[in-house]
């Protein structure tokens, strides 16, 4: 055994013996306690959930009334920007690019970010399909709750040595981007639309934050679905931004900071995970009998049957 094991350990037992308890008591104990504070967690949570399902206006929006065809303004650090600030999409469009081109090319755009390190951006692109099924998703469910795991502690006395940080979601709806227009020379055919789905954003925050701040807690990760290729190459290209941390942001250029970001990239990428299990339903699971339906169920007991969900199902089944 190492010797942090042999430290841990030695906690365990100098704990177990001031409250006079075996190991095996004092890890049972231990576990009734979490399962105390997660039903906590789970009363104090509802009046929040009821409030974002309520109200229209959500911290990442302007507080007066959205007139139609009005972009939201949000209020964090991440305002929704244009693809075309991002990428020369016309540029792009001069050429004939593949959807996989497409992706390759964003994919490679990020990783070429901070330095070449790609540090504080996650990425990907999915079919329009999935995207359009995870927003009848998460218009129904717009808001929900991501575990992380997180490494235990002495004080957790966790039988499986993993504790969980968990992170609450909420999706957002925005305008749609300007359409691609057509070629003027092209027959048009009856019935088509170069109308393009809606732009949405998903912001997470510590659960922990969430509560005590409510609308002013910070987003540390903020993921836009830009669908401005959805009608031309049939992809929705993702982009997560993680919020710096405070020194970092008043760090001058050239300075050396610890911790740039307020989450680490593994965390990013499982968060980004998170969305796609729980609101991408029937995709990446079994068909047929052996259909795991678990995270459709959690999400709709989350919002339908509050008083049913239990955190112990919610990390059981998110392996994510």
């Amino acid at each position: 055994a190492s010797s942090r094991d042999l430290r841990y350990a030695d906690k365990l037992q100098q704990k177990a013996k001031e409250k006079g308890l075996d190991l095996d008591e004092l890890r049972s104990q231990a576990r009734e306690e979490a399962r105390r504070k997660e039903k906590e967690e789970a009363v104090a949570l509802l009046p929040s959930i009821n409030k974002v399902q309520t109200s229209p206006q959500v911290k990442t929006q302007s507080d007066s009334p959205k007139a139609p065809g009005t972009l939201p303004t949000r209020k964090d650090s991440s305002p929704v920007k244009p693809l075309s600030s991002i990428l020369n999409v016309t540029r792009l469009l001069a050429t004939s690019h593949t959807s996989s081109q497409i992706s390759a090319l964003w994919t490679a755009y990020h990783a070429s970010r901070t330095g070449g390190t790609g540090r504080g951006f996650v990425c990907a692109s999915l079919p329009v399909e999935s995207y359009n099924a995870m927003m009848n998703v998460a218009r129904q469910y717009p808001v929900f709750v991501v575990p992380i795991p997180r490494e235990s502690t002495p004080d957790t006395c966790e039988g499986s040595g993993t504790a969980h940080e968990f992170y609450f979601l909420q999706w957002n709806f925005h305008q749609p981007p300007s359409a691609i227009e057509p070629d003027p020379f092209e027959r048009a055919t009856p019935g088509s639309s170069y109308d393009l789905p809606q732009t949405s954003t998903v912001l997470f925050t510590p659960l922990q934050e969430y509560k005590l701040r409510t609308s002013f807690a910070t987003p540390y990760l903020v993921l836009t679905f830009y669908t401005d290729l959805s009608q031309s190459h049939g992809i929705v290209l993702l982009r997560g931004e993680i919020t710096p941390s405070p020194a970092s942001a008043a760090a001058s250029p050239g300075q050396q900071t610890t911790g740039r970001f307020l989450l680490s990239q593994i965390d990013a990428q499982l968060l980004a995970v998170g969305v796609q299990k729980f609101y991408l339903w029937g995709e990446g699971r079994m068909d047929g009998g052996g259909q795991d339906s678990a995270p459709e169920e959690l999400l709709k007991q989350f919002h339908e049957k509050p008083e049913e969900f239990s955190w112990q199902d919610l990390l059981r089944h998110s392996n994510v």
